[in-house]
Formats: structure tokens, sequence, C-alpha cells
């Protein structure tokens, strides 16, 4: 009775608080309402001339954008038989172009690339703004494609079949209408299918079935092989092919980290027996590949968390629990990456926040093999060919640009492929990792990037970032717009390795999930304190920057402690996390934040959320937020708000939204100059005073 009279005062609570505190900005939310596009254009024009009008701003721009529209770039491969594919962006072709080079041409250095699409001209055809958004190959003569554009950079696609031979979308052939779906080729006339068929979509705005479509036939008579529900976050089918056989699966994501696996088999779905958080990698050898991101106890055995486990697919479909333990990581390692190759797995293990390559092979059980890769640094996992043993990966930190090598997973051997130039001189520059002690006794390490003869005087301007979410770990990385934008103008770079992440696996992530999120928070607050106790900067001189889920951190992080940040970028963030599951994909985040519409989840969500949070009175800084109309994936009305509401207390922001580019925010290299062009522009204005 007392639990039940809680929750119903939590009820009565939350019913008046509603009523007094009605939120007069919802019209923001209204994408395209002229009012709401009046109100952005009259914002745009007001922050972009304060900004664009300080003195080092064209500077900063023009740097920009001759590092994005440099040559000097690595064109990011993706293998399909014998070729490497590659979207690229110039000063030529600002929209980009899809295009393939041999990949022993590519190994070599040449540049004998052969354009496949054309994106500016595509675009000027159609009177579309189409952004490139990926291409899946018909195996094995990969001569056509599924591709998938988005109009202004959103993930809502439209997917159509091409043909790499003539170099033209093929008439009459695969489409499918725009939205958030797929396909994927089971033959040359035959595909997998998720996108909306008309029966409605999750309420995440995702498909929630999955059919095979046969060439010839209408879309809507595709045979249906799976169902999710709405209240689901996604139903998605998928193949993998071998020599021996094309797999079939469907996915139901019942939460956006707890997936039920069915393997289709004569066009039937089989579940398998897999804990729902368990990560499927693919199939190896004929062995089912999975991670598992909580303790497994099954047929007697203990499996732990962060394992890497194998079975033959025959086996599990069979009901059978014959696991095979492939790597057990330690409290201080993760493993962030696999790839398969034809005879081989590459493991990609995070050590204390530093990348090492292993190669594991099936031979009487798993054999370890730790690869001669660079060390002390970052490794990321790039192309792989499941049909032979080619790999790529990329390696760098903050002080080394990035370097792509090539792999052979047969013979181990490493070869580097291209270096990029450094774009500043990183010779007077140092990286430390320091420790700070969070709220609850947790060490939470970081790396300051600074100058070697950094001075502890307490009046070092600062930018730290971190992320915090969604088991995604935050590298070191070199970044030369952080370079030449700040660390040349005399700053400091910071980077945090907080809770909520994959840095140190799963336990690390799940430390800060739903009613633990106040634990991201004090991570993040207790490395700004260890900084201002080291002197290595004051509050007045430390910004912080985040996007998306970091743009909540940062959210959360000004209202809960504005009295340590002077700066704050708000990059296409969460911020109402009272309707946050009510706009757009925010539903499917719900395992992550929890559900604000439980009251007992509203009671933790509350204290935190930003938007219900700015408060009149406070000495806030004065905040740059950035969105994008064409996001349709964390809503642009976060930001909206969150603007409008700060202008109504009284509070001085800055508001950017480009009318393109989606979550990234940008759609070409003259859009991302800019954007970084005003973000740090406003960095230096507010912090290098």
């Amino acid at each position: 009775m007392k639990k039940l009279s809680t929750t119903l005062l939590i009820i009565l609570l939350m019913t008046i608080s509603t009523f007094a505190q009605e939120d007069k900005y919802l019209w923001l939310e209204e994408v395209e309402n002229p009012k709401a596009l009046e109100w952005v254009e009259n914002w745009n024009k007001k922050s972009l001339e304060t900004i664009k009008s300080q003195l080092g701003y064209q500077a900063v721009y023009n740097k920009n954008l001759e590092i994005y529209n440099s040559d000097e770039r690595i064109a990011d491969p993706v293998i399909f038989g014998e070729f490497i594919y590659n979207f690229w962006q110039d000063k030529t072709n600002p929209r980009g172009v899809w295009r393939r080079i041999p990949i022993k041409s590519y190994t070599d250095g040449q540049s004998n690339w052969e354009t496949l699409i054309d994106l500016d001209n595509l675009s000027e055809n159609d009177g579309v703004k189409w952004v490139f958004k990926g291409a899946t190959g018909l195996y094995p003569k990969y001569s056509k494609f599924m591709v998938s554009l988005s109009k202004g950079g959103g993930d809502a696609v439209i997917v159509k079949e091409f043909d790499a031979t003539t170099k033209a979308f093929v008439e009459n052939g695969f489409y499918l209408p725009e939205a958030k779906g797929g396909a994927s080729w089971i033959d040359e006339n035959t595909v997998m299918v998720s996108t909306d068929f008309g029966a409605g979509m999750t309420t995440s705005g995702y498909p929630k079935q999955v059919k095979i479509w046969k060439r010839g036939t209408e879309l809507n008579n595709a045979k249906l092989v799976f169902e999710g529900k709405e209240t689901d976050v996604e139903t998605f089918g998928s193949t993998q092919h071998t020599k021996e056989k094309t797999y079939q699966f469907a996915t139901r994501a019942t939460t956006i980290f707890n997936v039920d696996y069915y393997f289709i088999e004569d066009g039937k779905p089989i579940k398998v027996d897999l804990p729902e958080d368990a990560i499927f990698k693919g199939i190896f050898n004929k062995q089912v590949i999975l991670q598992l991101r909580s303790d497994w106890e099954t047929s007697g055995k203990l499996w732990k968390q962060g394992s890497v486990l194998s079975i033959p697919y025959n086996d599990l479909i069979a009901g059978k629990k014959n696991f095979e333990l492939i790597v057990l990581p330690d409290e201080r390692s993760s493993v962030t990456g696999i790839s398969i190759t034809k005879n081989a797995l590459i493991l990609n293990m995070l050590n204390n926040v530093k990348s090492e390559l292993y190669k594991y092979t099936l031979n009487n059980g798993w054999q370890k093999e730790k690869l001669n890769a660079p060390e002390f640094g970052s490794i990321y996992q790039s192309a792989a060919d499941e049909h032979s043993d080619k790999f790529f990966f990329y390696f760098t930190n903050f002080l080394e640009p990035e370097t792509i090598y090539f792999g052979d997973a047969a013979t181990g051997e490493i070869k580097k492929v291209k270096s990029l130039p450094s774009f500043f001189s990183t010779e007077k520059y140092k990286v430390q990792q320091l420790e700070a002690i969070s709220k609850d006794g947790t060490k939470i390490p970081y790396f300051v990037v600074s100058d070697k003869n950094l001075e502890y005087n307490g009046n070092n301007p600062v930018l730290f970032n971190a992320y915090g979410g969604f088991e995604v770990p935050i590298l070191p990385y070199y970044d030369a717009v952080t370079g030449t934008a700040w660390l040349e103008k005399g700053g400091i770079f910071v980077l945090a390795n907080i809770r909520g992440g994959g840095e140190f696996g799963p336990k690390w992530h799940q430390a800060g999930l739903k009613e633990n999120r106040q634990r991201v928070y004090d991570d993040f607050h207790s490395v700004a304190e260890n900084l201002i106790e080291k002197k290595i900067t004051t509050p007045e001189k430390l910004g912080i920057f985040g996007g998306s889920n970091g743009g909540l951190l940062v959210g959360v992080a000004y209202t809960q402690r504005p009295d340590l940040y002077g700066a704050v970028v708000c990059a296409v963030p969460l911020f109402d996390m009272k309707r946050y599951n009510k706009l757009l994909a925010g539903a499917s985040w719900m395992a992550e934040y929890g559900n604000p519409d439980i009251p007992e989840e509203w009671e933790y969500i509350s204290k935190y959320s930003p938007y219900q949070n700015i408060k009149p009175g406070m000495k806030y800084p004065e905040v740059f937020f950035t969105t994008s109309t064409r996001d349709d994936r964390v809503h642009p009305g976060h930001a909206r708000k969150a603007v409008a509401k700060m202008n109504e207390l009284g509070y001085k922001v800055y508001y950017f939204e480009n009318t393109e580019g989606g979550h990234a925010g940008a759609s070409t290299n003259e859009q991302r100059a800019q954007m970084y062009a005003l973000i740090y522009t406003y960095l230096q204005m507010k912090l290098m005073k």
C-alpha cells in the first residue's frame, strides 16, 4: 500500500507540474512549420553575424576548407571482389563521387579511380540534394549494387539498383521508396527487404517487417518472413554470403541493446537461444561468432561478460550449447572490433584505452597471434574481405595523423599504404594520461594534449570533450581542425573516458544506464574539477563540446555545474528528456536513458534533463547550440526549444541550424568548414580573451 501511495503521489505531482509548466515552445518541434523556419532564420542571422564578425573567423574557415578539400586524404576503402570502392568529396565534387579502383592499384598508391556515380550531376539532374549513404554488392561478381541515397543527409533513404558495368541505375530494377530501411541481396533476382510496407513502422520510426522480394513482382507482394511489434525499436533482415551458403537473418530489437535473433531456413525463421543482449558478429568458417554484454550461464557453464564465443551454425539452430571461448578481456581491457576474413578473425583489443590487434584462427581450438600493428595509439578497423584474407585498418593518436594499413591474415603481413600529412607542427606538443576520482570513488582516465612547456598557472584555455553513452569508446585521434584552430592558438585539448562508454567493456557502459545516469555526469564534473585543481585551467577558461548524446552531456554539465564552465558547444543535442522518446528515433534509446512516461523513471530523468532544469537567476555560460533541419535521428526541436527557453529567461545564447546535413550537421566540405569555423571562433571568442 505504501508503494502504491507513493506512485500515486508521484503521478499527482507530475500532473500538477505538467499544468504548471506547460511547454510553450512545442511549435518549434514542427520541423517545417513556416513560423519555426522563420524563427530559425532569424537566429541564424543574428548568431552568424556576431561570430563571423570576429577577426579570426575567416582564417579558420579558409584553413578548415583547405583541410577538408585537400587531396592529401585517405580514400576510405570498402572491398567488393577485386576492387576497392570509395565515396569521395572535394572542391571539384562538393556532393561527391562514388568510385572504385583495383585493390593492387590502391595498395600501391595509384590513383586510377573509375567514377561510378557523380552525386553532383545526379543532384542537378534530379533537382534533389542527394547524399550518398552506402551500397551493398551482389556476391560473387559484384556487378550490381543496392545504392542508398538520402535527401539532404537524413537517415531515411531511397534504395536503387545500380549496374556497375553500365554505370547506370537499372531501369525497372529494384527500388525502395524513402524510409529508414534497406535491402540485402540473396541472389541476382531476390533481395531481403526491411522498409515501410504500408503497415506502419515501429514507434521509433524503423521497419517492423522483413520480406523476401522477387524481381519483377510488386514490393507489396513480397513474401513476409518475419514481423516484429510496433513497440520494438526495429526489425531488420540481412544476409551473409559464403562459398557454400547464403545465410539469412532477421533481427528483432526489442530495445537498442536487446535483440532476438532468427536464422531463416527454407523461408521460415528459427529463433536461436542466445542472451537478448548478446551481439551477433557474423559467420566465420561455419561458426556463429557472438560477444556477451552480460554474464551468461548455460549448460552448467558460466560465460563472463565481455567474452567472445563461437558455436557451429548447425549446432546453434539445432538447439545445442557447445560454445567455445575465443577471448575473455580483463577489467581494464575490452574487444572493440571484430573483422571476419576467409581464414581468420581480426580482433581489436583496447588495453587501458590503447589499441592492440590480434589474429584468431580455428585449428583444433582457437589460436591467438598478436599482429605487428603500431602501438601507443588508436586502431580503427576498416574494410575486411570475407572471401580472401585482405583487411585494412587505421592507426592514429593525438599527434600522429591517420595512417591506413593493409593486412594479409594468411601471412600476418602488415603494409603501410598511406599516411596523412600533418596540417600543424606536432613536435611542440605532449600527451598525458591522467586520472580523476569521481564522486563514488571510481577512477576516470583522461588525456591532456598541450604544449610541452605547459604552465600550471590556471590560465590555459581548455577544450574538454567526452561522450559517455551507448557503449561507444572515445579514443585518441588526430584532428587537423582542432590542431590548427585550437592547439596552435594556444589552447589545450582534453578527452575523457567517462562511464557510459565502452572503453572498459560492457560493465563500464552499464554503470551509467538509466537510474545510474548521474554517474556519467559526475565523472565529467570530476575531470573538470581535476583540471582546475591541477591549475591546468580555471572555470572561466574551460570550454566543453559534445554532440548528440554528448550534447546531452554538456547540456547537463552547464545546467548542473555552471560554476565549472566558461563556454559550451551543444551540437545536435538531446535536451528535452521529457519528450525525447516521442521525437523521431528517440523511443529506441529508452534502454539507455529510461522511459519518461513511467513516473518512477521520470523521477530520476527529471533530475538531469537540461530543458526542465534551466532556471532563472543562474550564471550560465553563453552556450552555442547547433543542429540541422534535416536531422531525422535527434530532433532539431531539442536545440530549438533550449535556445527559446534560455532566451526567454534572459540568457545570451548563440544558435546555428544548417538546413541540410542530417545528424552529422553538414553534407558538403563547405558546410563542414563553416560549422567548425563557427564553433572554434566561438570558443576563441569566449576562452581566449
